[in-house]
């Protein structure tokens, strides 16, 4: 845990009592500091209590006594309306921060790397920390992934924090001049929070903030918007600036055009790895990621035989591309983190005879954008709140059934998958919509296919850790 003894003997607002912010309480509690934490949740207030965090309704509390909110980064504080308890922190002039913002202050001594995008920044966030910790590096990961930021141990000046950054995080987050920042892509998402794409821009372009050389800049250069954030950056000239590529050459920068990791820093076009000898790291999207992290690890003094191995030894995430098991030849991949099109069409991409299971609470860009991938799709299984849209949306293009939930979509691909005998049928979890109409996040939903997959009949491959079949 975080020391935040700057704080003690202060009262401090913390606001929603998520996984971030409970850990934020907790941390201030054990410095020293006097909370005063509040969710609109009754649920949520009934654990804090229960965990002896102290409740004060921040929506009648006396303002004139606080100076910092600490806010959970889903909570809005501008757009589309502020929360109305942040809009009494900025009547009263107290500042609005988040979690990383206080690991930040506390802990200025350590190196500071930060991973953002629309897409793909917690297969990087994960990559690059595997990579780090497995070449000896001193190394913590979390942020936006899995470990809350107070939770995390303290570094020294030896240690490097490896942070996944969300756009609501770095809007929260002053303090942070990251070492090195890498950007992977922008695509439109959470638009109603920033007041539509202008501000989800700038949201992100925040991973810059104050860089100075020897500072370093990763751009993944695949989308229009962020070619032009690397092409200014460039032109600027205040930090070092390395674009990365999945799908095409970057000039002076890292891609992987082909599949072969190719390293441009030095000149020379340097062949690294073939990552289509890499199965936890499949498809384009993922030989960005895998430049990004090449890019990043290298600036930080690992060396490109070293990366590569580490790439060869990568697992994978959870729920990102995860390769449950392959039942009677058919593979199963859980890609429950695909909550928008965008992020589907990265999964999609990667197969030829899919069985897709799809559906959840719809996006506003619902399956736009997926049209070319139809003749892809062998089958679509659709579910949840989002069944008719989507059943709309693939009438007449993509045969389809309609499911309603997740437990008879994953028996009824089966079925198919079995009936058809079609080579490389893969049955592919990949919303492109949010979980919360049947499930509490994307994990559970993503934790309840490993477990009807698991319970299959046939003849389940054994697979190694990097989702290799073994002979």
């Amino acid at each position: 845990m975080i020391d935040l003894s700057f704080f003690g003997g202060l009262p401090v607002a913390v606001l929603g009592l998520g996984r971030s912010g409970l850990s934020a309480a907790r941390a201030l509690m054990a410095s020293g500091a006097e909370v005063w934490a509040w969710d609109d949740d009754v649920e949520r207030r009934a654990t804090a209590a229960a965990g002896g965090i102290p409740l004060v309704d921040l929506t009648g509390c006396d303002w004139r006594e606080l100076t910092s909110l600490v806010i959970s980064p889903g909570i809005p504080h501008s757009h589309p309306a502020p929360h109305p308890v942040a809009a009494l922190a900025r009547e009263h002039r107290c500042e609005i921060i988040g979690d990383i913002e206080l690991l930040a202050r506390s802990q200025r001594d350590a190196s500071y790397l930060g991973v953002t995008g629309t897409n793909g920044k917690s297969t990087t966030t994960a990559l690059i920390g595997h990579i780090l910790e497995t070449s000896g590096r001193e190394v913590q990961v979390g942020g936006n992934l899995g470990t809350p930021a107070l939770d995390l141990e303290p570094l020294d000046s030896s240690g490097i924090y490896v942070l996944e950054m969300s756009s609501y995080q770095l809007e929260l987050t002053l303090s942070v001049t990251f070492d090195v920042a890498v950007l992977l892509n922008v695509t439109p998402d959470h638009l109603e929070r920033h007041g539509g794409l202008e501000g989800y821009v700038a949201a992100k372009r925040l991973i810059f903030h104050r860089q100075t050389r020897p500072r370093t800049a990763v751009i993944g250069v695949d989308d229009e918007t962020c070619r032009g954030i690397c092409r200014q950056l460039t032109e600027a000239g205040e930090q070092i600036v390395i674009p990365v590529s999945g799908s095409g050459p970057a000039q002076g920068g890292v891609h992987a055009d082909g599949g072969v990791l190719t390293d441009d820093t030095e000149g020379g076009k340097a062949p690294v790895l073939d990552l289509r000898e890499v199965p936890s790291l499949p498809g384009r999207h993922n030989r960005q990621n895998a430049a990004a992290a090449y890019a990043a690890c290298k600036t930080l003094g690992v060396q490109p035989p070293v990366i590569a191995a580490c790439l060869r030894s990568f697992p994978g995430l959870p729920h990102r591309q995860e390769l449950v098991a392959v039942i009677d030849g058919v593979s199963y991949v859980n890609d429950s983190k695909a909550t928008n099109a965008d992020a589907a069409a990265k999964a999609l991409a990667c197969y030829d005879a899919v069985y897709w299971i799809a559906g959840g609470r719809p996006k506003e860009t619902g399956l736009a954008g997926l049209e070319p991938l139809f003749p892809r799709i062998a089958r679509a299984f659709l579910i949840g709140e989002a069944e008719d849209a989507f059943a709309t949306a693939l009438d007449g293009r993509v045969d389809f059934a309609r499911c309603g939930d997740l437990d008879r979509a994953t028996d009824l691909a089966q079925a198919a998958a079995k009936a058809d005998k079609r080579t490389g049928a893969v049955v592919l979890l990949s919303p492109a919509a949010a979980s919360f109409d049947q499930f509490s996040d994307f994990e559970e939903r993503g934790e309840r296919f490993r477990t009807l997959v698991e319970a299959l009949p046939g003849r389940h491959a054994d697979l190694d850790p990097s989702g290799r079949v073994l002979q």
